[in-house]
């Protein structure tokens, strides 16, 4: 009669001493990776660590946790709550339950809030683990003295970056109903009208994405021979809508885009109005810029035309508008 007892009990023993081990192995594993990057000249810190769980998980949540890469760019969280299965440790899910900050090099930080952030990675152990994050109804709030950030709200974020074949990688953003700052570019595009971002890419060579911050992993990305492949690329904001089936990317030598979109836009007069108002371009820019696209125009108000990233400028066909956009 006491056979299934003792049984029982040996299991609930050598199943404890499985999660107690799991226990001390995670809090090594997270004290050496902090120490890591440290010594490649990121700053990580939190102020409390608790591991819980018993007994089929791993609950970690870290107190006002803190990463700055060497460029910059920073994440903080007043809480940042992770779990996985023991039986599972290769897939963590991560969530953010009262909002976190980021940090650009420029641009000061961002507050955001909302009803659900969280993020998932998997294949951890792999040289690039798959990745995904998902916020609902986010607000994002610039900090005192920072600069304006593109949109106030956005109903629906989604960010997932896959491993494929032949070391290329899947990346895929796309942000759901967008409201804009009250000033800024596509609060004059898109007025009270909603604002929509999508990018489907494929990048080449993703195995040379490393290095010690963000500029030397795209450095050393570019000398590989790395590329972003276009499938989709575009920004809906009220009427306007600059849109993109095809297109190569890369990064110049001093940071800036390069390479070049085939690109579909509607009202093109007016988002070139709007990047005037801005000072994103100059007035006699814009002129030609709005000239190319009227002579492009095809049926209804779509015109076609191509915008290239070169030498560190952007041109609308021949016509010069403005700096390439900075990578790093």
């Amino acid at each position: 009669m006491f056979i299934p007892f003792i049984i029982a009990g040996v299991a609930v023993i050598g199943w404890t001493g499985v999660w107690v081990y799991a226990h001390a192995e995670a809090g090594r594993q997270i004290d050496a990776g902090a120490e890591r990057l440290r010594s490649a000249g990121y700053q990580i810190s939190w102020t409390q660590r608790r591991i819980t769980g018993y007994p089929f998980r791993l609950n970690i949540t870290l107190t006002n946790p803190t990463i700055r890469e060497p460029s910059g760019w920073a994440i903080a969280a007043p809480r940042l709550e992770t779990q996985a299965y023991l039986h599972g440790l290769d897939t963590w899910v991560i969530a953010a339950p009262v909002g976190l900050t980021f940090t650009r090099p420029r641009g000061g930080a961002v507050s955001v809030t909302g009803d659900i952030i969280h993020a998932s990675i998997s294949e951890v152990n792999t040289a690039l683990p798959n990745f995904s994050f998902e916020g609902t109804k986010l607000t994002f709030t610039p900090a005192a003295g920072a600069n304006p950030f593109a949109l106030k709200t956005a109903e629906k974020v989604q960010m997932h970056l896959r491993r494929g074949p032949d070391d290329q990688a899947a990346v895929m953003l796309k942000v759901n109903d967008g409201k804009a700052q009250l000033s800024g570019l596509f609060a004059r595009m898109a007025g009270d009208k909603p604002i929509s971002i999508v990018l489907d890419s494929t990048l080449s060579n993703i195995s040379a994405m490393k290095g010690d911050s963000w500029p030397q992993m795209v450095r050393n990305w570019v000398a590989a021979g790395g590329r972003m492949t276009i499938r989709e690329a575009g920004v809906t904001a009220g009427d306007v809508m600059v849109g993109s089936n095809s297109g190569i990317l890369s990064v110049a030598r001093d940071g800036r885009l390069s390479g070049r979109l085939d690109v579909n836009l509607r009202e093109a007069p007016k988002a070139i109005g709007a990047l005037v108002d801005t000072g994103v371009i100059r007035q006699q820019a814009a002129t030609a810029a709005a000239m190319v696209a009227a002579a492009r125009q095809g049926s209804g108000d779509i015109a076609q035309a191509n915008i290239n990233f070169e030498a560190g400028q952007t041109t609308l066909g021949p016509v010069a508008i403005g700096p390439a956009p900075e990578v790093y």
